[in-house]
């Protein structure tokens, strides 16, 4: 995989497990202080934050980063900065408009009409004042992941999360209780929206230089490049709403026919499930700007190598998190959740839902690749279905079997969509899945969780079990001879952005080295490095008889491989 997808993906990687941390403690403190409950109030009221983030942002984030990468890949920086001015504008007066729609029509109509919860009122009603801040913040982080400085977007949530906690935490002890909790959201994203700002003016320059001083844009062209930037987001925006959807259908559902404890227990266990996604969006974020480059300037080889690697290194992390937490989920409900036993009753939710979620990241990843080659459709279609089947099933099965129900409902509609989205990822790309290394991933996760069924279920069981699972994961890893030359060479670029643990995973990957298998190759070491300096010295052979833009794709191709 390319140095710099390796790199953003790192970091994107990281923020989002600090991000996720951060957010269990929010949601921690949040679950001990507010109680089953009022808990259950919060959790009804966090879809409709998300929803409306996507209506004010229209989709216009994933459309900055990629039309800004495109530019930028082009050297048409005038363009790139004019893309993000461009979007920022309109999602300002989109963010303004439906904070206004959601403070004084929606809140009321979803709190005494459709929940039948006056208590849930003032929450929603504060949803509405964190939209026009969302979106400032949504612009300027898609400029940031079109020139791959994720660092800046990792900056900024940071700011964003650090100001939720201590916000939210402060009100609902003075008494605001859930309206408090909302309200905490709100200074974290006028905190955020403040920092991108600064962090735009003072350092983008070096990615995005100034004006040309001859460059002119005019108001009809600037309304042609909004037109191209509104047909790209619609598709993108109806399909984050799905993906909400797929999310928060159940949730909303359960709002109907349970009670606020019942959703209470739903949602201390729905973000333990979504852990495995950290993995799988951190790929996801990167790679689609990397695969529209590659797709923009026909480099075909680089394309499928950024397809295959993003399958094979995100499932060799996401499937034994996966079937991980789904053996230990009652021994981690009681961990997180230690003040308050009774949100282990979310225990059997929480291992339907994780293995959802297997299905869904393998969709996810499969969803940006598609995006960033300029298909944000096919995602969109896949991901309407499957909110339809997710509310249809989950409206069967939850009067019946409660929040199992729900969570089942939302697996059930992954595994759907998966199917169709890796299809369709496959055809555009014209590359085949790494089958036998998933199936072997597979393999060794299911033996990893063999320790659960022989110890307890308790905090020290789950402790040796997730020692004993790990130790058990790397040796079948070895065993079933998983990784080859290539991933090892591979995972050393990951390996290295970890600071001090790096040395002690390259001396692992030295040692996995020896267990490598070249099946896919038919070679041995020493021919595979010959095969290799064979294959860039062809390409760089047949670059002469192509033109100067081939010849572009072609030299991009040899620097990448060579990295």
């Amino acid at each position: 995989m390319a140095s710099k997808i390796v790199k953003g993906s790192v970091i994107i990687f990281l923020g989002n497990i600090i991000f996720r941390v951060g957010g269990y403690i929010y949601r921690f403190l949040m679950a001990s202080l507010l109680g089953p409950a009022a808990y259950g109030i919060l959790g009804l009221t966090t879809p409709f934050q998300g929803i409306f983030q996507i209506l004010s942002a229209g989709g216009l984030p994933p459309a900055i980063a990629k039309y800004a990468a495109e530019y930028n890949a082009l050297e048409e920086y005038d363009l790139a900065r004019q893309t993000v001015y461009t979007s920022l504008k309109i999602m300002v007066i989109l963010g303004i408009f439906f904070g206004f729609v959601m403070v004084f029509i929606a809140a009321p109509w979803i709190a005494y009409d459709i929940f039948n919860k006056p208590i849930s009122l003032l929450p929603l009603q504060a949803v509405g004042l964190i939209t026009p801040f969302s979106v400032i913040v949504g612009a300027f982080r898609g400029a940031f992941q079109s020139v791959y400085k994720m660092e800046y977007i990792l900056y900024t949530r940071a700011i964003e999360q650090i100001v939720m906690i201590l916000g939210a935490t402060a009100l609902v002890l003075i008494g605001l209780s859930t309206f408090g909790a909302v309200l905490g959201s709100v200074l974290g994203f006028i905190a955020s929206s403040i920092s991108a700002i600064y962090i735009f003016k003072k350092f983008m320059n070096k990615y995005l230089p100034p004006k040309s001083p001859g460059f002119e844009f005019s108001f009809k062209q600037e309304l042609s490049l909004a037109k191209t930037l509104i047909l790209f987001a619609i598709p993108v925006s109806i399909t984050a709403l799905a993906e909400m959807g797929i999310y928060s259908a159940c949730t909303l559902i359960m709002g109907v026919f349970l009670t606020s404890s019942l959703i209470g227990y739903f949602t201390a266990a729905d973000p333990i499930a979504r852990l495995p996604l950290v993995v799988s969006n951190s790929l996801a974020t990167t790679i689609l700007p990397a695969v529209s480059e590659a797709y923009a300037i026909k480099n075909r080889p680089l394309l499928e190598k950024y397809v295959t690697d993003t399958y094979k290194y995100g499932m060799f992390f996401v499937i034994p998190m996966c079937v991980g937490i789904a053996v230990f989920a009652k021994g981690i409900m009681g961990l997180v959740y230690f003040t308050n036993s009774s949100y282990m009753n979310g225990a059997i939710a929480l291992s339907i839902l994780v293995i959802g979620m297997t299905f869904y990241s393998v969709y996810a990843m499969s969803a940006s690749i598609v995006q960033g080659i300029g298909n944000p459709r096919i995602p969109m279609y896949i991901l309407i279905i499957g909110t339809i089947v997710t509310a249809i099933v989950g409206w069967y099965l939850i009067p019946i079997y409660g929040i199992e129900g729900g969570a089942l409902a939302t697996t059930i509609s992954s595994i759907l969509m998966m199917i169709p989205m890796v299809y369709f990822t496959n055809k555009i790309t014209e590359t085949k899945p790494p089958f036998k290394f998933l199936i072997k991933i597979i393999i060794a996760s299911l033996v990893m969780a063999i320790p659960a069924l022989i110890l307890p279920a308790s905090t020290i069981g789950l402790v040796v079990g997730i020692i004993l699972g790990i130790i058990i994961y790397f040796v079948m890893i070895l065993v079933l001879k998983t990784l080859s030359h290539d991933d090892v060479v591979q995972f050393r670029g990951f390996a290295s952005k970890f600071g001090p643990l790096s040395k002690f995973a390259n001396k692992f990957l030295d040692f996995a080295d020896k267990f490598t298998n070249n099946d896919e190759f038919g070679m041995t070491y020493e021919e595979l490095e010959s095969y290799e300096t064979s294959r860039l010295e062809n390409i760089e052979n047949a670059s002469k008889t192509k033109s100067d833009s081939d010849c572009e794709g072609i030299e991009s191709s040899v620097e990448e491989f060579e990295e």
